[in-house]
């Protein structure tokens, strides 16, 4: 162990404390793939490869932290990032580094940390997806402003991944790409009938109307979404093509050629799956198609995480799940009579993604504060970025876009291909 060279004086862990920075760090001894540094007032211990690409300092400058991941393992890791308990040299480093080494972090989390997740599961029960819960899961998220997400976000207000041509693509020409590969793999043109589930703030339903000439009928249950939405139409002068809606999406009728959405799935919850599905051929036409944007997890994953509590659900999303592609495609076949036309993954452009939210919010932390959020908000958010950046550059999760249809459907020109 070396001695740390800082003017910083941080504080003396207690017994307790102490006892469980060994443990951790015992733990932790295995790591690979990477090299973690960790410093605190004991000194500095490095862990894994000192000489390896992947880098990451955490200092811990309060010993409050090793009682938190003791009770709560990688969710009390993130509690205490939000507390400014410790701070990392790269947090999107560390999380990749963690991600490479989940072996370690599976025993960690079936350790002591399991009581804390066993109040953490029974808090997420009390999140179900219900036509009531919904509502208020999606409120705790999105009706954080719709000033505040302007902050960030591309001009579109586009809150999904983007698809980006390579690095040198800009957020907002990445953002437009992906819209018209939807509206192509569609083969959106006038006349047709969309139906798209999840409105956002209108970023594809305009897009789609002006530039295709459809119709679209689009449904949020997010007020703040719903009232952006309903003034950006208006400012662009689509009220005859973009009808807007604020309803569940299980309570969504008629028919309709084409269908969209865009990263809904995640909000649904997993025993709502087979629902969602079911609703999606309910609302297309035996002819119809439609087009899933969807973040997904590793199949050999996803029941575990399906049944754990992490930092995003607790903190960010409460009620998501992220779905697997087998498990998206069993609740199809249970539910549907949809077909599985083509898929595409596009991890890494949400990682680049990811990363301009990111570089924005940080950049925009002054504005931020001025809307009222306080330093605690804003290490949340800055710690919710670069979780996900790390997660979609290791590809621990992706995002996929899946061309699905009724089986009457027949492509324009036999196309149906992505690509």
């Amino acid at each position: 162990m070396n001695q740390m060279s800082s003017s910083v004086v941080l504080p003396q862990p207690g017994a307790l404390d102490a006892l469980l920075r060994r443990r951790l760090l015992a733990e932790l001894a295995p790591l690979h793939a990477g090299c973690l540094r960790v410093r605190d007032a004991l000194g500095e211990v490095v862990l894994g490869d000192a000489a390896a690409e992947l880098q990451a300092t955490v200092t811990i400058d309060d010993p409050a932290f090793y009682g938190k991941v003791a009770a709560q393992g990688s969710v009390g890791a993130g509690e205490s990032y939000i507390n400014g308990d410790w701070r990392c040299s790269d947090l999107v480093a560390l999380v990749r580094i963690l991600v490479r080494n989940r072996d370690l972090l599976d025993g960690m989390e079936r350790g002591p940390a399991r009581i804390g997740g066993w109040l953490l599961r029974g808090w997420n029960r009390l999140r179900r997806n219900s036509r009531k819960g919904s509502r208020r899961n999606i409120a705790a998220h999105y009706d954080l402003g719709n000033d505040f997400f302007s902050l960030f976000l591309s001009p579109d207000l586009m809150y999904s991944s983007a698809l980006f041509a390579d690095e040198n693509t800009s957020l907002e020409a990445a953002s437009r790409r992906k819209l018209d590969r939807i509206c192509e793999q569609l083969q959106l043109q006038p006349g047709d009938s969309v139906i798209e589930i999840g409105t956002g703030w209108g970023g594809f339903a305009v897009h789609a109307a002006r530039n295709y000439g459809c119709h679209v009928t689009t449904t949020t249950i997010s007020a703040e979404q719903h009232a952006l939405a309903t003034q950006r139409v208006a400012e662009a002068g689509l009220q005859d093509r973009i009808t807007l809606l604020m309803q569940d999406y299980r309570d969504l009728e008629g028919q309709f050629d084409k269908l969209v959405s865009i990263e809904m799935i995640e909000a649904i919850g997993a025993e709502y799956l087979e629902t969602y599905m079911g609703t999606l051929q309910r609302l297309l036409k035996p002819e119809g198609v439609a087009l899933l944007q969807a973040i997904t997890i590793e199949d050999h994953r996803y029941e575990q995480a399906r049944r754990s509590v992490d930092y995003i659900k607790r903190f960010v999303f409460p009620g998501s799940f992220i779905p697997s592609l087998t498990a998206i495609l069993a609740a199809k076949t249970r539910a549907s009579d949809l077909q599985l036309l083509a898929q595409q993954d596009f991890g890494y452009s949400y990682a680049l993604t990811l990363r301009a939210w990111r570089q924005r919010f940080m950049a925009q932390l002054q504005a931020v504060h001025a809307q009222g959020f306080d330093a605690r908000f804003c290490r949340l958010w800055e710690f919710y970025l670069a979780y996900c950046e790390g997660g979609f550059l290791e590809r621990s999760i992706g995002v996929s876009h899946l061309l699905l249809a009724r089986p009457s459907y027949r492509p324009a020109g036999n196309s149906g291909r992505i690509g």
